[in-house]
């Protein structure tokens, strides 16, 4: 297995991770980046330092799991993969691409490290609780991650997992929640509103941190607290902003799910930036 990275050495895999998202989804000409970067430091932080699994051994019983739940969002785990060594990085810009194995949302089988697949949204946590349960029935420690959005918990199979991984105390389970506010129909609080956060998942029975989701050492201290979590399942409010590191993509409702053209592309990139 790879060294884990420092967060001053996440923060530069960071920039790589956001350049990847711009790249492939401009050579797709479709995708979601609004909710790709606003993901980046919460799944860079995992892969890179928190993540017990090794590329070369893809199926190991004993691995972490990590479940998209959020499936529109996969360019983030697609670069944070290939950059881990799960596949070649020149194989990002085939996204979306009639044969590719990097379909427009996670589907097993189609990748090594694939856990599930995610295009139906709010299937993900009841899956995560059938991996955690299952791990404990196995005498095995590892920690299933489980990366939600905010406009996906509208879903009520979502509180359904919730409320069966409560009641059979799934300590080695950790929910990620995206909060950055927007979904594809515009603002969450608008739609259907899930507030207050903290306090719903903490009334069905979980322990609860809320978090800057964009900045790494809350990142850290957050999957270091669930870590050492006891007792119940852990869920992680991360406060994040939609479109993150590219200014005219940042809070804004219209970049969803829509590709940057090539002169949109050239402006991302300069404004990210390029890693050391």
């Amino acid at each position: 297995m790879s060294p884990k990275l420092t967060q001053a050495e996440c923060a530069e895999m960071c920039v790589r991770i956001r350049r990847h998202i711009i790249e492939m989804i401009h050579a797709a000409g479709s995708g979601h980046p609004g909710g790709s970067l606003s993901a980046t430091e919460l799944v860079t932080a995992l892969y890179f330092h928190f993540l017990r699994q090794d590329p070369q051994h893809a199926d190991a019983p004993d691995r972490d799991r990590f479940i998209l739940s959020k499936g529109h969002g996969v360019p983030v785990q697609y670069a944070a993969m290939a950059e881990r060594g799960y596949f070649p990085i020149a194989d990002l810009t085939t996204l979306r691409h009639i044969d590719s194995r990097l379909e427009g949302h996670p589907v097993k089988g189609t990748l090594p490290g694939i856990e599930a697949s995610t295009g139906a949204l709010g299937q993900g946590l009841s899956i995560a609780c059938g991996h955690a349960l299952a791990g404990r029935l196995d005498g095995r420690d590892f920690i299933t991650y489980c990366l939600l959005g905010d406009g996906e918990i509208n879903e009520g199979q979502v509180w359904e997992a919730a409320l069966f991984a409560a009641h059979q105390r799934l300590e080695r389970l950790v929910a990620i929640v995206d909060a950055n506010h927007i979904q594809l129909d515009g603002y969450t609080a608008d739609i259907l509103d899930t507030e207050p956060l903290v306090d719903k998942w903490r009334s069905f029975g979980w322990n609860v941190i809320e978090i800057d989701g964009n900045d790494l050492a809350q990142v850290f201290a957050a999957y270091e607290a669930a870590g050492a979590n006891l007792g119940r399942p852990f869920c992680i409010i991360a406060r994040t902003i939609k479109g993150k590191g590219v200014s005219f993509m940042e809070n804004s409702v219209a970049w969803h799910g829509v590709a940057p053209d090539a002169e949109q592309t050239a402006a991302a990139l300069a404004e990210i930036g390029e890693a050391r």
